[in-house]
């Protein structure tokens, strides 16, 4: 970055752009972000133009409009054409209707049906992720023609490894690869050399269960057909490894008790930060009332044994903490693919297992520390003890099962994670720790 900023102070642009072009695209993307618009414009516009176009499709959003805002239309018509349409596709989708406008008056009419064609379909399914830039064959074809047929169009396509098989119908036959080509004999028919047992997806499946299927058949490559099972597209790994950040980000911030943002941290507003954080805290405030009723029904028993608050915080996140641990461990196993509803039962049984060692081993630790160490006599260490006992079993055995619940009602089980789950638990605790203190202790 040092050495592009002295280049360009001192106006030495040849110098500066044969630096440039033996740089990684990416890389210069990155630097780009960093430099002020009067700064990086300069030098975008140096690069040769089939590369620009590459380093224009790794740069940011916010300065890929800047960019579209500041060259010629005969510039964008180039970047457009040179840019691979998935692409060109997650560009104009995050671009404001002005830009949007601008783009497609300066696209071929070819190019600009197929951006239509593909931005009807529904926002994170395969039809969306998808790329049209793939190379297939007809199954009646010889390996020679297929191979004459690859030479002249691979250069412009974003898939060349694995090629696709048709019948006349365009219907998906096969797949063969450019290795499987190469190795036939020339008079070979395509049908006779692809393969048959193919991995497809239809145009509106979900982008997770898609990638789920790439993960559980250790694939690059998938075909997208229609209904008709015509070939329409395909979509490659490197979208699914974009798809895969996206879907982890989301889930994360929703355990967090937040609304999903593709935002960047740093780049988004204050007041987008707050919308989208606002709405479950008041959730789980108003929910969490639910714990203060617990506590005024029982504050009697609080004012004859006032020493009984001080354990109430230590129950209460204990038992957070232990139902956000199977919480965690149940979303990301459903994510995964490795657990579903039917294991309802083996993830109780389970847990129960698990909770009953953890409350355990917690219980009597707590009972000797609030015995041994604390002025508080036998019946109340036994209070806690057990009360913490039975928290941590009802947490770990709420926190397999709600994320389950969730899956089977068709609502995302991220949501089913630390906030809400510590709420459910924190009353639950309390209702266990009063009823045994008037038990125990006659109060």
């Amino acid at each position: 970055m040092e050495e592009i900023v002295k280049l360009l102070e001192e106006n030495r642009l040849t110098e500066l752009k044969e630096i440039l072009i033996e740089e990684n695209p990416i890389d210069i993307a990155e630097v780009f972000e960093d430099f002020p618009k009067e700064k990086y414009l300069i030098i975008f516009k140096l690069l040769p133009k089939d590369f620009s176009s590459e380093v224009f499709s790794y740069l940011s959003p916010e300065k890929q409009q800047e960019v579209i805002e500041n060259i010629t239309d005969e510039e964008i018509k180039f970047i457009v054409e040179d840019m691979y349409l998935d692409d060109t596709i997650d560009f104009i989708e995050e671009m404001p209707a002005n830009i949007v406008d601008k783009i497609l008056k300066n696209t071929s009419h070819d190019k600009r049906k197929l951006i239509n064609q593909m931005l009807k379909y529904p926002e994170n399914s395969a039809g969306s992720v998808m790329t049209v830039e793939y190379i297939s064959f007809k199954d009646n074809s010889t390996v020679k023609e297929a191979i004459d047929y690859y030479r002249k169009i691979a250069i412009g396509k974003e898939e060349t490894d694995i090629c696709f098989v048709t019948d006349d119908k365009r219907k998906l036959v096969g797949i063969i690869s450019l290795k499987t080509l190469i190795l036939s004999k020339d008079d070979s028919l395509i049908k006779d050399e692809m393969e048959t047992n193919i991995i497809s997806v239809i145009t509106k499946d979900d982008q997770e269960e898609i990638a789920a299927l790439f993960r559980k058949y250790d694939i690059t490559t998938m075909p997208v057909i229609d209904n008709e099972y015509r070939l329409v597209g395909v979509i490659t790994v490197d979208d699914i490894v974009d798809v895969i950040d996206q879907e982890n980000t989301e889930d994360l911030q929703k355990m967090a008790g937040m609304n999903p943002s593709d935002e960047e941290y740093l780049k988004e507003s204050v007041l987008s930060l707050a919308k989208h954080r606002i709405l479950w805290l008041l959730v789980l405030m108003i929910s969490a009332t639910f714990t203060g009723f617990v506590i005024k029904k029982y504050e009697d028993i609080l004012q004859s044994a006032v020493y009984l608050a001080v354990f109430i915080p230590m129950l209460m996140d204990t038992g957070g903490n232990a139902g956000s641990q199977s919480a965690t461990l149940v979303i990301r196993g459903i994510a995964l693919g490795e657990i579903e509803f039917a294991d309802i039962f083996k993830v109780i049984w389970k847990e129960l297992r698990v909770s009953v060692i953890v409350g355990l081993i917690l219980s009597l630790v707590n009972f000797v520390r609030i015995y041994y160490f604390t002025t508080a006599n036998i019946e109340t260490a036994l209070v806690v003890g057990i009360s913490l006992f039975v928290t941590v079993v009802m947490a770990k055995v709420i926190g397999g099962v709600l994320p389950l619940i969730a899956k089977s009602l068709k609502i995302d089980p991220a949501i089913m994670a630390s906030p809400l789950i510590t709420t459910i638990v924190d009353t639950a605790a309390l209702l266990v720790y009063f009823k045994l203190s008037v038990i125990f202790l006659n109060i």
